[in-house]
């Protein structure tokens, strides 16, 4: 029993989902084996090989691979999948993309989400917004599933010594072609990564607000900036902000919410996190219910007072 977990990278460095991928794939049970699937991709290939509890790592190297297509991405793996009991892939917009084709191929069902290992074909999945935990078996010879990072703490980056070894490229599949990115270029850390976030909510009243309020108050913390879907819809936050059910799952150390009410779907998106303060001054507002700390005032009053004795 062998678990394959397909590595998201930049061409340059290891993701971090990478790492919690692999804590899943671990807890399976067997061996775990890591795909590099880049482009001038070596040193990620050498990152995989350190990290504890892989023993191989497969490096496909080629310009067909250079911006993770979906479907060239999809027919790597098909090209080794025959030689593993499981396939994951961390619960990214990069792996949401990929797994369903390699599922499909396969024709297996695919588990979404996961987030957590039970046993080899058993699994627990978060449903109804996270309100309720299903338990799945999975009875098929392969189990390609995605892995809710947050679920599932880091493998240690280093300690490993893992064998690379290289294997043949797939052609390119002429099913697309990459056009450009662009990439924002954050001053703090990525949300998904931050170990600290502010996030802000439509109380806030303005993108302005916001900014004015907020900003100081993660500069202070080093923290990562986060909205609510409604303070995104009105204009307060840019998108890739957005916390919650339909944003960005994350589970830092600490979460500050200003500002939030705790609807169902933004709980769902940070309700993980190790340590979570809310100012809110209803005090009947549902964040409350996942605060460790709960501070019931105006939120406009409460964070420069904060901030001072920060």
């Amino acid at each position: 029993m062998t678990t394959l977990v397909i590595a998201e990278h930049d061409n340059a460095t290891l993701k971090g989902a990478t790492l919690n991928t692999i804590t899943a794939a671990a807890q399976v049970g067997g061996d775990v084996h890591v795909l590099v699937a880049g482009s001038n991709a070596a040193a990620v290939a050498a990152a995989a090989a350190a990290v504890a509890g892989v023993s191989k790592v497969l490096h496909a190297d080629s310009p067909a691979l250079a911006e993770g297509l979906a479907e060239n991405v999809a027919a790597q793996v098909l090209a080794v999948a025959s030689a593993y009991s499981h396939i994951f892939f961390p619960a990214t917009a990069a792996g949401k993309n990929v797994a369903p084709r390699v599922a499909a191929k396969l024709d297996v069902g695919q588990l979404s989400d996961i987030s957590k290992v039970i046993s080899a074909d058993t699994f627990e999945r978060p449903i109804y917004a996270g309100n309720a935990i299903a338990t799945v078996q999975c009875s098929q010879a392969v189990k390609v599933a995605t892995v809710r990072t947050t679920g599932f703490d880091p493998a240690a980056a280093t300690g490993g010594s893992a064998a690379v070894e290289t294997i043949a490229a797939v052609a390119d599949s002429g099913k697309s072609t990459f056009v450009g990115k662009e990439i924002a270029k954050l001053d703090r850390p990525e949300l998904t990564a931050a170990k600290i976030i502010v996030s802000g909510g439509r109380a806030m009243g303005s993108s302005e607000k916001f900014n004015e309020v907020l900003t100081p108050l993660a500069d202070r913390l080093g923290a990562a900036l986060g909205a609510s879907r409604a303070a995104v819809d009105a204009g307060y936050a840019p998108n890739d902000w957005q916390v919650g059910q339909t944003g960005k799952i994350v589970a830092p150390q600490l979460y500050v919410a200003v500002g939030i009410s705790g609807a169902i779907q933004h709980l769902a998106g940070m309700k993980d996190s190790k340590v979570i303060v809310a100012i809110n001054k209803d005090e009947e507002a549902p964040i409350f219910s996942v605060a460790d700390f709960g501070l019931v005032a105006d939120l406009f009053v409460a964070v420069p007072e904060l901030i001072k004795a920060l």
